[in-house]
């Protein structure tokens, strides 16, 4: 099968079965998402879920996290991955958005990745889903599905080669969506040591199936 072919039959699926995809992460507004999802690198979002209502009872808006400090704020997010290096780097968006953006969480890619703790994946995350931008984060779950089904190229090493890729293959009005229909995909049926291939409904154009299976 063509990849322009994987492409449409990707697309078909997910507008038929999951036309509203959306990420897992439980947040109320922009700064609360930027927050989650800084928390999120190397973390799942159940256990971001977890942490972030006292964090957002406690710390509501910019401006209170800008005034904490690191002794404070860490026993909030001592449970997630890499506790001192995220408590370092909310305390830096903070202030940085308090400073330099009056509060306002900005809405291009390269802006936020001025923010601390803000690398690419997490500012197309924020493009995407705050301001309905065709980026696509492309984080795990996504480098590995995308390759399994056979949208991207195998011999693609880094996540801005597969983002480049998929950007240019799916229509700006699906990117957003795709972005989750990968993640959720990875996360429940493909999974990266055992991929439930038998209850997968992608077979009939996943280029790994038709290598392993068919």
């Amino acid at each position: 099968m063509q990849r322009k072919e994987r492409f449409k039959e990707f697309i078909d699926y997910f507008t038929a079965n999951q036309p509203e995809a959306e990420t897992e992460l439980h947040y109320s507004n922009p700064y609360e998402l930027l927050v989650a999802v800084i928390l999120s690198a190397q973390c799942t979002d159940k256990r971001i879920n977890m942490v972030t209502p006292a964090l957002f009872r406690d710390f509501p808006t910019p401006e209170h996290l800008a005034t904490s400090n690191f002794d404070e704020l860490f026993p909030y997010i001592r449970s997630v991955s890499y506790p001192n290096n995220k408590t370092k780097h909310l305390l830096g968006m903070a202030k940085m958005l308090v400073e330099e953006f009056d509060c306002e969480v900005p809405d291009d890619v390269k802006t936020l990745q001025k923010l601390p703790g803000v690398g690419r994946k997490t500012a197309n995350v924020i493009a995407s889903v705050i301001y309905n931008q065709p980026t696509m984060a492309v984080d795990t779950h996504v480098f590995r599905v995308s390759k399994r089904l056979g949208l991207v190229n195998q011999n693609l090493k880094t996540p801005l080669d597969v983002e480049k890729n998929l950007v240019k293959n799916i229509p700006d009005e699906y990117i957003a969506r795709a972005h989750h229909w990968l993640i959720l995909h990875g996360r429940y049926v493909c999974l990266a040591r055992s991929p439930k291939c038998e209850s997968c409904n992608l077979t009939h154009f996943c280029r790994y199936f038709e290598k392993n299976y068919a």
